[in-house]
């Protein structure tokens, strides 16, 4: 593992919410189980326990909790009404500094967690902690309490999985933010033919309502769905002066959709590969975006734009 530079509380903090909110793709779970890993650094602390590395003692701590929040939220996920993607945080929220590598970068991004979620639980912890985190595997081991030739084996199967679907994203920060402006201003003003030119001709797009708002209830797939989709829904947003305000939903370039009163309705994010979009993720169940900030009642939104 990278040597520790800096034990502050607010890095440490920061360093457990990256590795929980991987683990869980969850918010709201991953700031409960950092707050909790803290509070038991604390007490060993105070005990007169000597802890050698806080950031492994943390990380420790938070993982283990993270698999058994995980092996206890199967059940959930799989009754859940339509598509699960994660809790989105926007900008650099779930990262632990700005040095980051390319792969802490991508393992943040909506596809990758999505993709993380067919992995057990111990898969999970294994290959974040190895192959984004860069422990060492005898540390690995002893973090989720298995052998190191098991550990081994996990980290392995995980690596196949994850790398047998991992999307490649555009390399160039610019061109990708440049792409989606021109997105975002074509998706509002209901333009479907722009839409159709930016979108790869296997786009997806993907919804998240949770049962709670009204949603897509399977992905739709193919630039011509797709586009027509995205423009009935700008037109939708510009009936009740809906606006973006473009920023990074997990690592990429995306938006919030506030309705008329600023409140958020929707968070969004894209997935850009070969000046093309490739993903196209919107996230309107209340519960996963209230994080950010007061939500607004897409409901009566749709409701009273039909009267």
């Amino acid at each position: 593992m990278a040597a520790e530079t800096d034990d502050s509380l607010d890095t440490l903090r920061g360093y457990a919410f990256a590795v929980a909110y991987r683990m869980l793709g969850s918010v709201t779970d991953a700031e409960d189980i950092v707050q909790e890993g803290l509070l038991r650094m604390h007490q060993a602390e105070a005990s007169g326990e000597r802890i050698e590395s806080r950031r492994a003692y943390l990380s420790t701590v938070v993982t283990r909790l993270a698999i058994d929040e995980l092996r206890s939220a199967r059940a959930r996920r799989e009754s859940y009404v339509g598509e699960w993607l994660p809790e989105p945080v926007v900008e650099a929220s779930a990262d632990p500094g700005p040095a980051e590598r390319a792969e802490m970068a991508d393992s943040l991004s909506v596809a990758v967690m999505v993709l993380l979620e067919s992995l057990s639980p111990e898969q999970r912890a294994a290959f974040l902690l190895r192959d984004v985190f860069g422990y060492p595997y005898e540390e690995v081991a002893e973090i989720i309490d298995k052998s190191e030739p098991a550990t081994r084996q996990l980290t392995a199967r995980a690596r196949k999985a994850v790398e047998a679907r991992r999307p490649r994203f555009e390399a160039s920060r610019e061109r990708r933010e440049q792409l989606a402006d021109r997105f975002f201003a074509a998706a509002f003003e209901g333009e479907v033919d722009r839409l159709e030119e930016l979108l790869a001709a296997d786009v997806q797009l993907h919804g998240d309502g949770g049962g709670n708002v009204p949603a897509i209830a399977r992905p739709l797939q193919g630039a011509d769905r797709v586009a027509r989709a995205l423009g009935k829904w700008g037109q939708v947003g510009r009936s009740v002066d809906a606006t973006a305000r473009r920023v990074e939903v997990n690592g990429q370039p995306g938006a919030l959709l506030l309705d008329g009163e600023g409140r958020i309705i929707s968070a969004m994010a894209l997935e850009i590969v070969d000046g093309r979009i490739e993903a196209v993720y919107s996230i309107v169940n209340p519960e996963k975006i209230s994080h950010l900030g007061e939500v607004g009642d897409l409901r009566s939104m749709i409701r009273n734009r039909r009267r």
